[in-house]
């Protein structure tokens, strides 16, 4: 599955990009280009095992990785989980929703650490690509996830709607986009 895209550079332009499954070559840059960055600047998910995830969403049918490339470079990362996660907002009928379980933009383009970033809208061009993935699978575009602390502006920044501290899972706060208006 490839879906084209245009990112905005850190100066204003546009160029042509992929949101595309996760390979082996993805995995390799992670693991050699993004993660000495990350740990070298103490980020949150310097240690997050991509190679795992790869992993299981290539043995795991309700797993799927994928990437934001430019240039056949990762410029963002994302494990989402799309059977067994159910809306918490609708207690009802709990529809089915696509859980984000991870999600993370390399370290250059991040505003933190590079400002400004290589390309904007790495991190919201997945988010966007999980509510399309949601509609595709059925699930109207609902959207789930716990955002670790540092991330929680970022998604309040997307208008994700924010339901507070989860106590079953560590106090993250949970984040669920309900389904897309016709």
């Amino acid at each position: 599955m490839q879906f084209p895209i245009q990112i905005e550079t850190g100066a204003g332009a546009f160029v042509p990009g992929v949101i595309c499954e996760m390979t082996i070559a993805h995995l390799t840059q992670i693991e050699t280009i993004w993660r000495a960055m990350l740990q070298a600047l103490g980020q949150p998910d310097a240690d997050w095992n991509w190679d795992y995830k790869l992993r299981l969403s290539m043995a795991e049918p309700r797993f799927e990785a994928y990437v934001v490339e430019v240039g056949e470079l990762a410029q963002g990362v994302m494990l989402i989980e799309t059977q067994w996660h159910r809306s918490q907002l609708e207690s009802a009928n709990r529809p089915r929703l696509v859980y984000v379980e991870y999600l993370a933009a390399a370290p250059w383009n991040r505003r933190e650490i590079e400002d400004p970033p290589d390309f904007v809208g790495t991190g919201r061009a997945l988010m966007t690509f999980s509510r399309r993935r949601s509609a595709d699978l059925g699930y109207e575009g609902r959207v789930g996830l716990h955002a670790l602390p540092a991330a929680e502006g970022f998604y309040n920044k997307l208008n994700m709607p924010d339901y507070g501290a989860d106590p079953d899972h560590d106090g993250l706060v949970y984040f669920e986009y309900g389904r897309l208006q016709r």
